[in-house]
């Protein structure tokens, strides 16, 4: 299966109010203020979930609209793109169980707990058909939630989800076999092998204070062994669980994938949309796993499209 729409490069098209791509440097938005590389993230309220605080977040009117992030991020990826989005849903963020500003207990924080706290929280929001948007694990999250939980959306955007199995990079099969050696390393070694593990992640170089966001809540004795304890508990039944359901899908699904993506092959993405009942498919060049990094633009206008052809 070849990719449907090719997405044009980073800096020299991007979004714009209307939802088209146009010839519009994506820098002329850092300029007007509405895109700050390193916006300051916070999410004010806490759900308590079995005991355990997630954090979560809400800005902007209109239809509902949840942004699910991935691993071993948290919702900080969503910085440049949630202020946007948001000028056209009220949108929802919130940090997995194990993530971000939540808990981090030694507790169950694989993919078979996410779906029920998404469930919750998506109870607790009193939520009705809300558009999603989900990235890495945060799609098998949403793909868990809609298939097990029966959460209804009114769509979904899936930005290189983990979908199809098998899964797991040399790094983490090591790490599943040796939890607690990796979690008792030298600090300044598990930093070192973080950066790295998340320097991978983009085509294009972040910044020190961008990569402080993804470290900051990985480092000390909590975060280390939080990082540890999250890619130990990575297992392919969550994905088989549910990906020979992927033609029951109830609700419009587009994907979007990084043609560089060195975590998730690409030809994951052709095969996620064939079984999706060929669910449109762009690829982004230039773009390693984490697009929020390397072309937010791309998620802002496809997203946006994506919803206008839904309102009519």
């Amino acid at each position: 299966m070849k990719p449907s729409p090719r997405f044009l490069p980073t800096r020299e098209y991007c979004w714009k109010t209307d939802g088209a791509i146009a010839p519009r440097c994506f820098d002329l938005l850092v300029a007007e203020g509405s895109l700050m590389p390193s916006h300051p993230w916070d999410l004010p309220e806490r759900f308590r979930f079995r005991g355990h605080s997630i954090a979560w977040g809400a800005s902007g009117e209109g239809r509902p609209a949840v942004l699910l992030h991935g691993t071993p991020f948290s919702s900080v990826e969503w910085r440049r793109i949630a202020p946007l989005l948001a000028r056209e849903r009220r949108i929802f963020c919130f940090d997995m169980l194990g993530y971000g500003q939540s808990d981090k207990p030694e507790a169950d924080v694989s993919r078979g707990v996410q779906n029920e706290v998404f469930a919750a929280l998506y109870r607790h929001w009193q939520l009705e058909l809300p558009d999603i948007v989900a990235h890495d694990f945060g799609g098998s999250n949403a793909l868990r939630a809609h298939l097990l939980n029966d959460l209804e959306y009114r769509s979904l955007v899936l930005i290189d989800p983990v979908a199809i199995s098998p899964q797991g990079s040399p790094l983490v099969q090591a790490a599943r076999k040796n939890e607690q050696v990796f979690a008792n390393l030298p600090a300044y070694i598990h930093e070192a092998m973080l950066r790295a593990y998340i320097g991978n992640a983009v085509a294009n170089t972040l910044r020190e204070d961008e990569m402080r966001l993804y470290l900051e809540p990985w480092l000390g004795e909590i975060g280390q062994k939080a990082f540890w304890r999250q890619i130990a508990q990575m297992d392919d039944k969550y994905s088989q669980e549910v990906e020979e359901r992927f033609g029951e899908m109830r609700c419009p699904v587009t994907i979007l994938w990084g043609e560089d993506d060195d975590w998730i092959p690409i030809e994951d993405g052709y095969e996620l949309a064939r079984r999706m009942l060929n669910a449109p498919f762009t690829s982004v060049p230039g773009s390693k796993h984490l697009m929020q990094e390397d072309a937010p633009e791309a998620i802002v206008a496809t997203t946006l499209r994506f919803w206008q052809a839904l309102d009519g």
